[in-house]
């Protein structure tokens, strides 16, 4: 089952959800802002996206800059940030499995959809 960590007011995240449904796969939207993922989901994104924490951070959100975040320099501080803050998290996520990427742009989703 494939998941997207959307957030319907983002233009890219409608983007990628669209490429989605096109593929005809089947899907689940989570829509993280409602639902934040819990500090072992944030854990098991970072792992399968393959970046460092920081790489899958809206470093340009306020809350970033509230928190003095661009000061941590520890993963586990970080990821509790994003599990507090969902909205720091970059999107739109897709998830297959082992693997997951950020779709900027969306057409990033087809490496998941092959």
């Amino acid at each position: 089952m494939i998941k997207i960590y959307h957030n319907p007011r983002c233009s890219k995240s409608r983007q990628t959800l669209a490429l989605l449904e096109a593929s005809g796969s089947d899907y689940e939207i989570i829509l993280y802002l409602e639902t934040p993922p819990s500090q072992s989901e944030v854990e098991t994104l970072v792992k399968q996206i393959g970046l460092p924490v920081r790489d899958i951070m809206r470093k340009g959100e306020s809350i970033y800059k509230e928190l003095k975040l661009g000061d941590v320099a520890d993963d586990p501080s970080l990821i509790k940030a994003i599990v507090n803050h969902p909205i720091l998290l970059e999107r739109p996520i897709v998830q297959k499995g082992k693997a997951a990427v950020i779709c900027r742009p969306p057409e990033k989703i087809s490496a998941l959809l092959t």
